[in-house]
């Protein structure tokens, strides 16, 4: 059955990889979607290619991002020096300074130390262990990839399902294993959504409102975190119910306690000074980051402490990404001689290929902005106008979630954004009540294992069936649709000064 399914995927992949170039060419020559405006029906078919081969993945995503550097200045939608910025800003630094940290703290097994502390503290009975898990890996996946938290997980998760069985017999375990496991898949997606650096979406969000809306508020990282942290608890929980109601044990356990955790918590010996110093940084970090900018939500602002320098817009998060990334290969080493916090061999661990993703996307956007594809796509959507508001939001939503299924969330995310945008533009409503539930939406992909990374990760133990994840993933999904939409209008819309009645003059400008 797998064999065969590879065989479709590859003859879908080497049947795109022709058909998507020959479809684009026809398209250019003739299609007319504007006629006093070529380069509309240019960034079409360029965005049609680059669709067919982010989807099927006929060549690397990485690869495919690289096309706008070769055809917008081909055809004329812009200028190749324009187009190779969009791949090295303030949002990539952002990304790499947010890795680095995660680097150092897996070089020195400080995340291991976090994720075992967490699980003492939560206890032993189904519940507790199901909810130590996922806060574990929640908060874990917050700072670093979604991809190495539950890489990390599993294996911790392996050995107690191991130690449950051996304790307690594999029919009280039960499917309780397969609970736990979904846990991880899901959580690691639950709490990437929570800051700018958890998961790519959120950071090609930043930069293509950005580009499209040049005078707009700045998404700072603290405005983020008090938006989308009632998101990520809410989900949380939801899901934390649904997989102890569903995977819960038939009978109470008995014979296991704290000291397996315990035991594995004392292998790690000491926290060495390295742990001690990149915890420290670490903090510091995460508050510099929170309280960087102003925070208003309605009438209660704090102040940023960038105000005390003298060019306060100059600095973005990913200006104190980098100062930590500086100190962390400046910091010596307590206990190795010569060593520092970290290495450029461990750093160059950094996904290249997701940094030439996010530049694709950015330069798609630039051209969708360019070309006027983001207000063409907008008209043709604009009898959507007459649709409420939470209704569309909601509608919007349901279709990135499906999509994402099926699609690299990331790519999925660059390639919508840009045709909300236009929509919110010609229908006059406030982007972010489209764009940033839509964000959201990518990483709320829990039913497939190709969904996402942590969900392909669990799949690859070979203890979950295809139909566990279905099932549980489909009703996950549906309550996050639901949670998303609503949060974003009881509580988004305060934290982003978003009046649902008017439309900003920033977005009028386009």
């Amino acid at each position: 059955m797998h064999k065969i399914k590879n065989l479709t995927q590859k003859s879908v992949q080497n049947t795109m990889l022709v058909l998507a170039p020959i479809i684009s060419l026809l398209i250019i020559l003739f299609a007319d979607l504007d006629p006093e405006n070529q380069n509309v029906t240019y960034t079409f078919a360029i965005a049609v290619l680059m669709a067919a081969w982010w989807i099927t993945e006929a060549v690397p995503l990485a690869v495919t991002a690289l096309i706008p550097v070769v055809f917008f200045p081909l055809l004329g939608v812009l200028d190749g020096k324009t187009v190779s910025a969009q791949y090295f800003n303030h949002v990539i630094f952002l990304f790499i300074g947010g890795f680095l940290m995660a680097f150092a703290m897996e070089k020195w097994n400080l995340h291991r130390r976090i994720a075992l502390r967490i699980l003492i503290l939560f206890g032993v009975s189904p519940g507790r262990i199901l909810m130590g898990f996922m806060l574990a890996t929640t908060i874990l996946s917050m700072w670093m990839s979604n991809t190495a938290t539950a890489m990390m997980m599993v294996p911790i998760a392996f050995s107690i399902i191991l130690k449950l069985e051996e304790s307690l017999g594999k029919e009280k375990v039960g499917k309780y294993a397969t609970g736990l496991l979904l846990s991880v898949a899901y959580s690691a997606s639950i709490g990437g959504i929570t800051t700018l650096v958890g998961t790519p979406p959120n950071l090609s969000l930043v930069r293509i409102s950005n580009i499209i809306f040049p005078e707009m508020p700045e998404i700072s990282f603290g405005n983020w975190f008090i938006f989308a942290l009632p998101v990520a608890i809410i989900v949380f929980l939801a899901a934390w119910l649904l997989l102890y109601f569903m995977y819960k044990p038939k009978q109470g356990w008995e014979n296991i306690d704290i000291s397996d955790f315990r035991n594995e918590y004392k292998q790690l010996g000491n926290p060495k000074p390295e742990e001690k110093m990149i915890a420290i940084l670490f903090s510091l970090l995460i508050i510099l980051w929170i309280f960087r900018s102003e925070i208003r939500i309605q009438s209660v602002a704090i102040p940023g402490w960038e105000k005390f320098f003298q060019y306060p817009s100059f600095i973005n998060d990913g200006t104190v990404a980098i100062l930590f990334s500086l100190l962390l290969f400046i910091i010596p080493s307590g206990s190795k001689k010569g060593e520092k916090l970290m290495d450029w061999e461990t750093a160059n661990k950094i996904p290249w290929g997701i940094v030439l993703l996010f530049g694709g996307g950015f330069a798609l956007a630039q051209g969708f902005v360019e070309s006027g594809l983001s207000v063409w796509f907008g008209e043709q959507l604009a009898g959507l106008g007459s649709v409420e508001p939470i209704v569309l939001t909601f509608a919007n939503v349901t279709l990135i979630s499906v999509l994402t299924e099926l699609t690299s969330n990331v790519a999925t995310t660059e390639m919508i954004l840009p045709i909300l945008a236009g929509l919110a533009t010609v229908i006059k409503l406030n982007p972010l009540l489209l764009m940033i539930p839509a964000t959201l939406a990518a990483s709320m992909a829990f039913m497939l294992p190709v969904a996402t990374p942590p969900n392909a990760i669990i799949f690859g133990t070979n203890r979950i069936r295809v139909i566990d994840m279905v099932k549980t993933g489909f009703l996950l999904n549906v309550l996050s649709i639901i949670i998303i939409t609503f949060v974003m209008y009881f509580w988004g819309t305060g934290v982003f000064g978003i009046d649902v009645a008017l439309f900003p003059e920033w977005a009028a400008g386009k």
